[in-house]
């Protein structure tokens, strides 16, 4: 059975969270967006935020693995899920409790694959939310989608790992507080198992080798974080830098991902409900030709049809959740695929509406709205673009058929004859 109210726990923590947004982060939306304009990152206020999130019990809640000696909240995946939505209506606040991409899923393998060394040094001052970190997979050249397409070589020269590569799209090597990068890369190029040929290892953010080439603009904005262009050449780490196994770095990442596109759509969703609220109160407000603009049958359409769509993608989310609680991402795969190829084209579509009912204020800087759109957007191509998950959800959907093939016969009916 499959039940997805909040239970009591949930409940409390979602209305604390709503309560500290609505008293500590929406005020400041402003104040952000004004410091990181004028080159001040991170922003003055981020500090003081994370200290009273974390002395009011609202961080790290995303890490349904957490140790009770560890500084935190522990939450499943269902659970965690409406509190990522409510993030997700200002996209920096998830750093304010320590729950921001793409730290949350370098955590997760840190804390499922770390050495006690590893967890010491890199594991530790994250979850204190003392440093940032970022995730090596992407490259310009190949399909990274594809992570067997990867070409950033890792090789064993005695004691150590020699890296060369570039990647680009790198989120958070930017950051001032980035301190680490988890890369991936092909230690055994020549294995027959395309998926063995992958290994991870952590590189200090300032070894001598790495470049931050550029910070790539994403639809023209540019992200203080980053989205980072980055050169290693020939970065050399110790081999105890080397997480997990060698050629494990493909199931690795692949359990990386899937709390993860919780995590994605989730806070999509929360934007989506924001765009639909202001559309509402827009349509209520705004008159043209003599009417309220949700008089019109367009306006009043987008209104039903956005609530139509957002209940609908919630529900399929929360489903995917509950089932990497039960049965782990792995038997999930199909639904972490559906997910991920609806819910960025629902928070599009929603923005979209919302931004037409606002007219040329929709497309300012007046409202969130631009930013929103453009977030979803590039989300569409963000841990593997729609195609590679549709084709991925019909190879599934032809294999679940293939013992029942010829069934369907019994419902056709054949042509009379006389």
């Amino acid at each position: 059975m499959m039940h997805f109210e909040f239970n009591e726990r949930t409940q409390a923590l979602r209305d604390q969270l709503i309560r500290f947004m609505e008293e500590n982060i929406v005020p400041r939306i402003g104040q952000h967006r004004e410091e990181v304009r004028t080159g001040h990152y991170p922003v003055s206020f981020m500090a003081d935020l994370k200290e009273l999130a974390r002395a009011e019990g609202l961080w790290n809640m995303f890490l349904p693995g957490l140790r009770d000696d560890e500084p935190g909240t522990r939450l499943s995946n269902l659970e965690y899920a409406p509190l990522a939505e409510q993030m997700g209506r200002v996209p920096w606040c998830a750093e304010v409790f320590n729950c921001n991409a793409p730290d949350t899923g370098n955590m997760e393998l840190l804390h499922m694959f770390a050495t006690p060394a590893q967890r010491e040094q890199w594991l530790d001052p994250l979850l204190n939310g003392e440093i940032r970190s970022a995730f090596a997979m992407t490259e310009p050249d190949v399909a990274s989608s594809d992570a067997t397409n990867i070409q950033t070589l890792i090789t064993r020269e005695g004691g150590d790992y020699v890296i060369n590569g570039r990647k680009w799209f790198i989120s958070n090597a930017s950051h001032p507080h980035c301190r680490l990068f988890i890369l991936m890369g092909k230690s055994d190029p020549d294995n027959s198992d395309r998926h063995r040929q992958q290994s991870m290892v952590l590189i200090p953010y300032d070894a001598p080798g790495v470049t931050v080439e550029r910070n790539i603009t994403v639809m023209n904005h540019t992200n203080p974080h980053g989205h980072c262009e980055i050169t290693f050449r020939n970065v050399r780490v110790p081999v105890s830098n080397l997480l997990g196994g060698e050629g494990e770095g493909f199931a690795m990442a692949q359990a990386r991902l899937g709390p993860g596109r919780i995590h994605h759509c989730m806070r999509s969703i929360g934007q989506a409900e924001l765009a639909l609220e202001l559309m509402i109160e827009r349509s209520q407000e705004r008159r043209a030709f003599g009417k309220h603009l949700h008089q019109y049958g367009a306006v009043s359409d987008w209104i039903a049809h956005s609530r139509l769509e957002i209940e609908q993608a919630r529900l399929l989310v929360l489903k995917t959740a509950w089932m990497i609680d039960r049965v782990g991402a792995k038997a999930a795969a199909k639904e972490i695929s559906l997910i991920k190829a609806l819910v960025p084209k629902l928070h599009t579509r929603v923005v979209d509406r919302a931004m037409q009912t606002f007219g040329a204020m929709g497309v300012s800087p007046d409202t969130p709205l631009a930013d929103m759109w453009s977030q979803g957007r590039a989300l569409r191509f963000a841990d593997g673009p729609d195609e590679v998950h549709l084709r991925k959800i019909a190879r599934m959907e032809l294999k679940e058929r293939q013992a029942s093939l010829g069934k369907g016969a019994a419902y056709l009916t054949p042509p009379l004859r006389d």
